[in-house]
């Protein structure tokens, strides 16, 4: 390595459990990759050497020849990933287990007449009571991210450890028919995808314990840097060499590494359009061949690869990607009807073209919304009308919210997720007008859902921006500052001075449907006329209502 190198405490933690017990262990995957990617960008121009770190990782791969029940023990607290010898461990676990070591560590050393209490006690308490908070926030986190597909990523790393690996063919195009322990690390290196990801990262096992034992434990955002000498880089398929000239290459034969695992192919693109590299041309031409394989791998892969490809910064060269290696058409064909779909009017392109713009303008990070922003306009193709010298689309933006549903269906999007995409795609061609009034505002922002009104603002400036439009807007300035102005009044049943236990007891109503009916029609008179939000107003509008 040429700079010295930054890794979270736990990386370390697990490298030198693994070491200490005779074990060889590297640091493997994306990680690698994405150090080796930062020192290709543009850096200081000054000759001292600054510290690298992965940037954006969100989980660490470890390599190494203990088998999983070895790991499992050095590290009671992990879980068996799968059946190919992955063993997890959660942040919260890798710190937890290196305070209860650091404890066991410090007891040893200490006097007889000094040790306090056993194990069980106020030591291991308190390593576990500092991350309580942080494991109910993470497991909230995780919660929420398994209830939307394309939600934020953890605020720690994951760890996989696992044991090296050989392979036998494989009988689906998905996965290896069996799959045996290795010997050695460039075995398991060869089977890898990508010369990119096929790296690794030794530490002397002096410095990490150097470091292990100089480090306060408890800091649960301790990152440590370790000197550039300390660490050895393998690759041993000129992985590093590929960085460099930024070309995306299969380890060994692409045929045979696509007829393998099919979903390879749509992960050289989303690796494309990640790290903003080419793809090599006998790689390319190889997915170009195989990509009807694509239909062997299962919609939730699939999925999960293409909002991966979304969430990057050259989302709309990926989707330019799918189509020219025909994946586009296997994947998503209702978007390649929209090529050479006049729209006239201020557009000077084609639907297409306006759709990849529009993605490309989109100022949202959010893969959902950028999905949104790519399918705004997908029905156009079958609600394109020639009327004298015009051009229309007359409810384009109803009938493309279905089909664009319809597709996030297809890429196993949550229920939430789906629904998200119906609503950006519905009411994206929103109207505003200055003499619109208060109520006409607040319908608007009820009818999109307060969670969504960020993202159909970016959604509208996306496709404002990728027609060609100017980047500001004052119409859309104003109508921003009169739903920011609208925020505390009433916009939700639950917002009512009143709910359905007041009008049982007050009206004499039995419970049922009704009840739920009245709530709607005080809610639309309040939408109106915020004013009468109040106790007295509201039953005396239901008993009206009631006579």
């Amino acid at each position: 390595m040429e700079q010295d190198l930054i890794l979270p405490l736990p990386v370390l933690f697990i490298l030198r459990s693994l070491t200490v017990a005779g074990h060889q262990a590297y640091i493997v995957g994306g990680a690698v990759r994405d150090v080796l990617v930062s020192h290709r960008l543009p850096g200081p121009t000054s000759g001292e050497r600054t510290p690298s770190e992965p940037s954006g990782v969100i989980d660490f791969d470890f390599t190494t020849d203990a088998t999983p029940d070895q790991i499992m023990a050095l590290f009671p607290e992990s879980f068996y990933e799968n059946e190919f010898g992955t063993v997890s461990l959660t942040h919260r676990q890798a710190l937890a287990q290196l305070g209860r070591d650091t404890a066991e560590n410090a007891e040893q050393q200490q006097p007889a007449h000094h040790r306090s209490r056993p194990a069980s006690d106020r030591i291991i308490d308190l390593a576990r009571a500092g991350k309580v908070h942080r494991s109910l926030q993470r497991s909230a986190n995780q919660a929420d991210d398994d209830a939307t597909a394309s939600g934020p990523g953890q605020n720690h790393p994951n760890y996989q450890i696992t044991t090296f690996r050989s392979e036998s063919s494989y009988h689906d195009h998905r996965r290896p028919s069996q799959v045996s322990w290795g010997s050695s690390l460039s075995e398991d290196l060869a089977r890898r995808d990508f010369t990119i990801n096929a790296m690794a990262l030794a530490i002397s096992p002096d410095q990490l314990e150097h470091q292990i034992n100089r480090t306060d434990w408890r800091s649960a955002a301790e990152r440590l840097a370790i000197p550039a000498e300390a660490v050895q880089l393998i690759d041993p398929f000129g992985g590093q060499a590929d960085i460099q000239q930024g070309t995306i290459k299969t380890v060994g034969d692409p045929h045979q590494r696509f007829q393998e695992d099919a979903l390879r192919m749509l992960r050289a693109v989303r690796l494309s359009a990640q790290l903003n590299m080419g793809i090599d041309e006998q790689t390319f031409d190889a997915i170009c061949r195989h990509r009807d394989l694509i239909g062997h791998v299962s919609w939730e892969r699939i999925g999960d690869e293409f909002m991966k490809m979304l969430a990057t910064n050259f989302a709309a060269e990926a989707i330019e990607l799918l189509d020219e290696t025909g994946l586009l058409a296997k994947l998503i064909p209702e978007l390649l009807e929209t090529k050479g779909v006049e729209q006239g009017g201020h557009h000077t392109t084609d639907v297409w073209r306006h759709s990849l713009d529009s993605l490309r303008e989109c100022p949202s990070p959010d893969a959902v919304v950028r999905l949104a922003t790519l399918f705004h306009d997908i029905s156009k193709p079958q609600t394109q009308q020639f009327q004298k010298n015009t051009i229309t689309f007359y409810n384009h933006e109803v009938v493309g919210a279905r089909i664009a549903k319809s597709i996030a269906k297809r890429l196993r999007l949550s229920k939430k997720d789906q629904d998200r995409v119906f609503t950006l795609v519905r009411y994206h061609m929103f109207h505003y007008q200055p003499e619109n009034t208060d109520g006409a505002i607040r319908r608007f922002m009820r009818k999109v859902n307060l969670d969504n009104l960020d993202d159909i603002l970016d959604l509208r400036e996306a496709d404002r921006l990728g027609s060609g439009a100017k980047r500001t807007s004052w119409r859309l300035e104003e109508m921003k500052q009169r739903m920011i102005a609208q925020l505390h009044q009433p916009l939700e049943v639950t917002d009512l001075a009143i709910n359905g236990h007041d009008l049982i007891r007050e009206l004499g109503l039995k419970p049922g449907p009704e009840i739920g009916t009245i709530l709607d029609h005080l809610f639309e008179v309040v939408l109106e006329q915020p004013e009468k939000n109040t106790r007295d107003q509201l039953l005396s509008a239901a008993r009206q209502r009631q006579q």
